[in-house]
């Protein structure tokens, strides 16, 4: 086997990615260590990473000061999965129908989907205040639940559509010839054999739902027991001064969900990312 790199371009390669993984983790690193230290040390001139009274005070206070902290972790999980499941449900019919079958409008479709993406949720709030209100949605979770999934799925078709046209038509037109149905097809052959994209589609779509969730909430919903967590953290900005240390704290304990999914399922989203980068 003849090596294509040379010894400086080795080192040239891995101080790119350990730069890039400094780069990724660093506010991380700064949240975890602002939440660490007492206020007064927050701000202090010249800056330190390290101080003598760091502690995990803000980590046990901020359950006090926002005793609903809990509820709106609960709050942006159940979301998340709402939109998860309701865009997952639209996605993989969708997408295979993008993928296998050809039909008058399809490019235009997807490149309304794609335009769709570059419409953010900021220029449509007025129009989706007044469909929420005559759905008398407002005030419920269907409210930052449908707005969420309405954005979440064409890029999920993007996404499930080219892991989908990676399967070989074969398969499809050998169960047709058998007189399987179409249901049957996407159900009995499609799935099992997609389920590494269907992963990766799903894990994309819980973490956008589970951190853009505060306009939504924000707009639509006014009861304190149905806001999700960026809305609930909201309350650490007072009106003299912002609480930067229980601010971190809460919203690193914040991200731990989402953390433990990934944790758990990144052998999935490996193989459904690098699924058909090979070519056989």
């Amino acid at each position: 086997m003849i090596n294509k790199y040379k010894w400086y371009e080795y080192i040239l390669i891995y101080a790119g990615i350990a730069l890039f993984i400094a780069f990724m983790l660093a506010p991380f690193l700064e949240a975890f260590l602002v939440s660490m230290r007492p206020i007064s040390e927050i701000f202090t001139i010249p800056y330190a990473f390290v101080t003598d009274n760091m502690s995990f005070d803000a980590y046990f206070d901020m359950w006090r000061n926002v005793p609903r902290l809990h509820v709106y972790i609960m709050n942006s999980f159940f979301i998340a999965t709402a939109v998860t499941i309701i865009a997952l449900v639209c996605v993989i019919p969708a997408a295979w129908g993008f993928a296998r079958f050809e039909f008058k409008g399809r490019d235009a479709i997807l490149g309304a989907f794609l335009a769709i993406n570059m419409v953010g949720g900021t220029v449509l709030i007025i129009t989706l205040y007044k469909l929420m209100q005559k759905l008398g949605f407002l005030n419920t979770y269907w409210a930052m639940i449908i707005p969420g999934a309405a954005f979440s799925i064409p890029t999920g078709i993007w996404l499930m559509r080219s892991y989908l046209m990676k399967i070989p038509k074969s398969l499809e037109e050998a169960a047709w010839a058998d007189g399987a149905s179409r249901l049957y097809i996407l159900r009995r052959i499609i799935l099992p054999i997609a389920m590494p994209g269907i992963i990766v589609v799903a894990i994309a779509t819980f973490i956008g739902a589970y951190a853009q969730q505060f306009l939504f909430a924000l707009t639509f919903n006014s009861q304190d027991s149905l806001n999700p967590l960026p809305v609930g953290i909201y309350q650490f900005f007072g009106r003299q001064e912002i609480i930067w240390n229980e601010l971190m704290a809460a919203s690193l304990v914040g991200i731990l969900p989402v953390l433990i999914i990934y944790i758990f399922l990144q052998r999935y989203i490996v193989a459904g990312l690098t699924a058909g980068a090979v070519k056989e």
